[in-house]
């Protein structure tokens, strides 16, 4: 790269090479002058109050590229599905979903890009749930350009660890769900699930198919969850809470239904009681007692896992007591939040 510097004074008819930022404390932080303008008589004051007494004029050789274009070739190349990406603005392209769903982040690959040295991507944490959109990633790069062939060594990485990043989509599933309890069950007290369970499957477009209440009684527990099966539930939940408790059957129900259960019991908080098993494909999720009283709980993080159709295993579920502790905020933000991450 050629650069020649030019007092902003005799910078009038020069074209700008690069976005000028300008920042005014605690009100905006954003472009004062884009990339491509022409410099007027008039702009002289306004450049020289953003601390630009020189402008500089640039020759770009064929072996490198400016950040605004390194930057759109670095997004393509780490973007899988459910993706757009912005054009650039001060050097930086945002990646925004075209979808609501599950952010996946190939950690591996990412990291061999960020240590490249002068290029940079940053993302929210894999396994967010995200609207459609909304912006999960940027990247830039540090210098103002860059050789092809870097940019070119990053696509190699790219296609070997694709996609970098990528929206998997949510299934609509149907769902049927078991309410133990015999004090519910004798309406002693109202059941919950609607107002605390449902309206989250809601929020993803699940249909609750059927929903059975049943005593604490280990062969109904079973005899419920075959018949959401035989129903074609495809997802069945087990509420009414999991405890310590000896007269706590649902997870002898569950084993009696022929489930294998994968987990039961988590390091996460709230939600410790948690049980994950499947019964012939089918994932079932007991659900303890939190539930009913946090707004925010393992369910939040495991649902739209089951929903986007990853395989949940037992060592992920141990990894998650890092940053598996709720700090029950005042105002719930989540899934704005370390919660989980």
């Amino acid at each position: 790269m050629h650069k020649r510097k030019v007092r902003v004074e005799d910078a009038v008819g020069m074209v700008l090479a690069h976005d000028i930022t300008r920042i005014v404390p605690g009100e905006f932080k954003g472009v004062g002058f884009r990339r491509g303008h022409i410099i007027k008589e008039e702009d002289i004051p306004e450049l020289l109050k953003l601390g630009k007494d020189y402008l500089y004029a640039l020759h770009i050789p064929n072996t490198h590229l400016h950040e605004d274009d390194a930057a759109l070739r670095i997004a393509r190349a780490i973007c899988g599905a459910g993706l757009r990406w912005t054009e650039p603005s001060e050097g930086k392209s945002s990646i925004i979903t075209e979808r609501d769903g599950l952010l996946k982040i190939n950690a591996a690959g990412l990291l061999r890009i960020n240590r490249m040295g002068n290029i940079i991507v940053s993302t929210l944490k894999t396994n967010f749930p995200c609207r459609k959109d909304q912006v999960v990633a940027a990247t830039r790069i540090i210098p103002l350009t860059i050789s092809r062939k870097r940019i070119e060594r990053l696509e190699a990485i790219a296609e070997r660890f694709h996609p970098v990043i990528t929206v998997v989509s949510y299934r609509t599933l149907r769902v049927g769900a078991v309410v133990t309890g015999s004090e519910i069950y004798k309406g002693l007290v109202k059941d919950g699930f609607e107002r605390f369970v449902g309206k989250k499957l809601r929020r993803y477009g699940c249909e609750v198919v059927r929903k059975i209440l049943v005593p604490d009684d280990p062969r109904r527990i079973a005899d419920a969850i075959l018949e959401l099966r035989d129903l074609g539930c495809e997802l069945i939940l087990a509420t009414g809470g999991l405890s310590v408790d000896p007269d706590d059957v649902t997870v002898q129900g569950v084993r009696k239904a022929g489930a294998r259960i994968v987990i039961y019991g988590t390091p996460i908080l709230p939600g410790a009681m948690f049980l994950y098993a499947h019964l012939a494909g089918i994932p079932i999720l007991g659900l303890p007692a939190c539930v009913y009283y946090h707004p925010t709980t393992i369910f939040d993080l495991v649902l739209p896992r089951v929903l986007a159709g990853d395989e949940i295993t037992k060592r992920e579920i141990a990894e998650m007591g890092h940053g598996g502790l709720c700090m029950n905020c005042q105002r719930c933000r989540f899934p704005v939040c370390p919660f989980g991450k």
